[in-house]
């Protein structure tokens, strides 16, 4: 899959977040951009976004996750720490 990779530390997902949805939810995967496409209710003012993201990501994998690149972009690396690419696959259904 174009948008995870593994590194040292985990693994990357290549994120594209659009904020202030009606939903947290992952949308699917955006093959132009090559990044997993994930709606946030929160806006993208003061860091709400980047934080809602990065709660989103905990819950749903039960990890810790950081947002390794793109804090003031849509396009995001997100660092699952201490996963494998297939594992954050398997928890994420995809």
């Amino acid at each position: 899959m174009k948008f995870i990779r593994e590194t040292k530390d985990g693994a990357v997902i290549l994120l594209y977040v659009q904020p202030k949805a009606k939903k947290n939810e992952i949308e699917g995967v955006d093959e132009w951009r090559g990044r997993l496409k994930v709606k946030i209710k929160a806006p993208p003012v003061e860091g709400k976004a980047n934080k809602e993201v990065v709660r989103f990501f905990s819950k749903m994998l039960g990890t810790e996750v950081e947002i390794i690149r793109g804090g003031t972009s849509r396009e995001k690396d997100l660092l699952v720490k201490g996963f494998s690419s297939k594992e954050v696959l398997k928890k994420l259904g995809l």
